[in-house]
């Protein structure tokens, strides 16, 4: 415990020091962080304090190295530390290089996902998982893919969280303290050494960031933050009988996971980019309910020291009372995800709507596998009358009352009117008053800037009102009509030909 302690001071007491100096450099060499609409403050601040966390974190165990004890010497001798150093120092450079130069979020997806590959390799993977209340599941090939996903998760929801004064530091600090007390209770005493260099370096840097900040960790600070929280989580959570779950991490983590998960989603279902920065985060949600920077904050770690507590008493009591904390905790979820007011994007009809969309398109559908037989007919039909009759079968099947068909000549192989109509309901001899009810719809048949014709539908929504795919379905239809009046149109060319072909060799 005492070498523990002494990596805690140290950190705070280095990162303490470290922070201004790094202020000044970075003041001085232009490293800001310039105000905009998606940021809080109003005037450029320097933006490297991610130096100063990062030097904080490893200083103490280089001076270690002049010292010899039980633990220090179980530190060394701890190969993956070597590794998850390695990979820490990538995602810190990247993001110092991010923070000077911009990169797009693909290029630093891959980075993040190389720098966890680092770790893995090194051993720090997840390769069980604990489910409550039933056995341990070994994850095989998938533990590649999870644990990948665990680092770039928790490094992403750190950076996100990083919005407000303090916010991405005060969360670090409450979850490191957290795992390391998690750790210690399962006589994890590396990793707890590890979390003491978080925990202590995140402390000595919020001095300077809480509000009114004056320096910013960048990019470079949370992504090593994310990290380190990432893999020092796993080792935590590896050959220990109080910490076997990785659920316990995820409680400490609670507030940022929830906010890097709830993100990438509520872009998609708004049709941006997984990768947009908006202002919808949880910080941003808080400051438009009127609280103001510090109070949200506030909130954000009280939120984070609960879900701490919460998974501290939850190794503790492992029977139905730690099944309740978590029912509580759920609930306690979706209440808060329903006050920020993301339920309105996260809604359970628009996700329904959403995945019946996907199904209706894929045909898996059962309506959408019947209309599509109709279409194949369509196009399958031998003559313009045939082609009608399953016109006729697929209007049917969208309970369409009129229908009138026009098509250029060419495209019947004869001279004509270039007219074909079906009616099951003379809608235009409905009185007047009634004719508000009718939807119409003129389509013109048109492919490649070639117009074959037009097609005119009138439905009376009072017999039938329309159903979410009607439109869709029709459109269908229509290019299915196209498809077939330019085979039409091909068969008569063809015809034309052979038959010039025919006189031609005649006379």
């Amino acid at each position: 415990m005492t070498t523990i302690l002494a990596i805690l001071f140290l950190s705070f007491v280095l990162s303490f020091s470290l922070t201004p100096l790094v202020g000044r450099l970075a003041t001085r060499y232009g490293v800001l962080d310039k105000p905009s609409e998606r940021k809080v403050h109003t005037q450029p601040l320097p933006t490297a304090g991610g130096i100063a966390l990062y030097l904080a974190f490893y200083a103490p165990f280089l001076c270690a190295l002049f010292f010899s004890n039980k633990l220090v010497d179980e530190i060394f001798r701890e190969s993956s530390l070597l590794w998850l150093a390695a990979g820490s120092t990538v995602v810190f450079a990247l993001g110092l290089f991010d923070d000077v130069y911009r990169l797009s979020p693909r290029i630093k997806l891959l980075f993040q996902s190389a720098a966890a590959l680092l770790a893995y390799g090194g051993g720090v993977r997840i390769e069980r998982l604990e489910i409550p209340y039933c056995s341990e599941l070994a994850l095989g090939d998938m533990s590649l893919p999870i644990t990948l996903f665990w680092f770039v998760l928790v490094i992403n929801a750190i950076n996100l969280i990083d919005g407000l004064d303090g916010l991405a530091a005060g969360v670090s600090l409450f979850a490191s303290l957290v795992l390391l007390a998690l750790s210690i209770m399962g006589e994890r005493y590396v990793v707890a050494s590890g979390l003491a260099g978080v925990a202590g370096a995140s402390l000595g840097f919020l001095c300077f960031n809480f509000n009114p900040a004056s320096i910013f960790m960048g990019d470079g600070g949370s992504y090593f933050l994310g990290f380190m929280l990432a893999g020092l989580s796993i080792m935590g959570s590896m050959k220990s009988q109080a910490t076997v779950a990785i659920l316990m991490p995820v409680i400490a983590l609670g507030v940022p996971l929830m906010d890097a998960f709830i993100a990438p989603i509520r872009r998609l279902a708004l049709g941006k980019d997984p990768f947009q920065a908006d202002t919808s985060h949880i910080h941003h949600k808080l400051l438009k309910m009127g609280l103001n920077h510090r109070r949200a904050v506030l909130w954000i770690y009280g939120a984070t020291i609960l879900l701490g507590i919460a998974a501290l008493v939850m190794v503790q009591i492992r029977d139905e009372r730690a099944g309740f904390i978590l029912l509580v905790l759920g609930l306690a979820l979706v209440f808060g995800v329903r006050k920020l007011g993301y339920l309105e994007h996260l809604a359970v009809d628009r996700m329904m709507g959403y995945l019946n969309d996907v199904s209706d398109e894929m045909g898996l559908k059962k309506e959408r596998r019947s209309f599509l037989n109709r279409q194949i007919a369509i196009t399958e039909a031998a003559d313009m009358d045939e082609m009608w009759a399953s016109v006729i079968e697929a209007l049917r099947f969208l309970k369409i009352e009129q229908a009138e068909l026009r098509v250029n000549d060419f495209c019947l192989g004869k001279p004509s009117n270039g007219r074909q109509a079906w009616s099951i309901l003379e809608v235009e001899e409905s009185p007047r008053e009634c004719r508000q009810n009718i939807l119409s719809i003129d389509l013109p048949l048109i492919a490649s800037e070639k117009s074959y014709g037009m097609l005119y539908l009138k439905k009376d929504l009072r017999r039938d009102s329309l159903s979410h795919y009607t439109l869709k379905r029709i459109e269908h239809l229509r290019r299915s009509i196209v498809r077939k009046l330019a085979m039409f149109e091909a068969q008569s060319t063809a015809s034309g030909d052979a038959r010039r072909g025919a006189r031609s060799g005649k006379e």
